[in-house]
C-alpha cells in the first residue's frame, strides 16, 4: 500500500524528532531544518531534481553530497535515508512535522484567531494567552485572520482544534433551536 505524502512527512518528521530528543539534539536539528527549509525555498525544485529519473545517479549523488555538507552527522544520515527512499520531494512536510513536534515539546502552539475586525496588539496578546490556557500550552502564537462574515466574536484554530465563539455560530445555533 502506497502512503500519501502527508503520512510520509509525519512519519519521517516524527522519527527524526524522537531521535533528536533521545540524543539531546532537538534544538540543533531544528536550526538545521530551518536552514534546509530556506535552501528549499531558494531552489524550489531541488526535491524534484533529486527524484528525477532522467538524471544519472552520479549526478543526483553529487547534488546530494553538496546539499548535506555542513550539516551534523545526524542530519546528514537523515537526509541520505530520505534520498535513498526517494522522498526528497516530501522533505518540507517532514520539516513541518518536526517543527510542529518541536514547538509542542517547547510548550508552544501555533494557530490562528479569526475576527470580524483586526485585533489591537493588546487584544491579540490577551487572545494568545487565553488560547494557550484553553488548549493546555505554555504559549500560543496566533495569526489574526479577518473574516467579516463571522459578524463578531472569535474563532481560534490550533492543533486540529477549533474553538468557535463567533456570533455567526451562535446565530446558527439559535436558528436550529427555533426550527426544532
Amino acid at each position: 500500500m502506497k502512503l500519501d505524502k502527508y503520512t510520509v512527512g509525519k512519519r519521517y518528521g516524527k522519527a527524526l524528532f524522537e531521535l533528536a530528543v533521545e540524543k539531546n539534539q532537538a534544538e540543533a536539528i531544528y536550526q538545521e531544518l530551518l536552514t534546509l527549509r530556506e535552501v528549499y525555498h531558494q531552489v524550489p525544485g531541488i526535491g524534484d531534481i533529486l527524484s528525477d529519473d532522467r538524471l544519472e545517479p552520479y549526478e543526483k549523488d553529487s547534488i546530494m553530497e553538496k546539499l548535506v555538507t555542513g550539516f551534523s552527522e545526524m542530519m546528514q544520515n537523515f537526509l541520505r535515508v530520505v534520498y535513498e527512499y526517494r522522498r526528497m520531494y516530501d522533505l518540507l512536510l517532514m520539516i513541518d512535522e518536526y517543527e510542529r513536534r518541536y514547538d509542542e515539546h517547547q510548550g508552544l502552539i501555533l494557530g490562528s484567531v479569526t475576527t470580524a475586525i483586526p485585533l489591537s496588539k493588546e487584544q491579540h496578546q490577551a487572545m494568545e494567552e487565553k488560547a494557550a490556557q484553553l488548549l493546555g500550552y505554555e504559549q500560543a502564537h496566533l495569526v489574526n485572520l479577518i473574516d467579516p462574515s463571522i459578524v463578531g466574536g472569535v474563532v481560534i484554530e490550533a492543533n486540529h482544534q477549533v474553538i468557535d465563539g463567533s456570533i455567526r455560530k451562535q446565530l446558527e445555533h439559535m436558528q436550529q433551536k427555533l426550527l426544532k
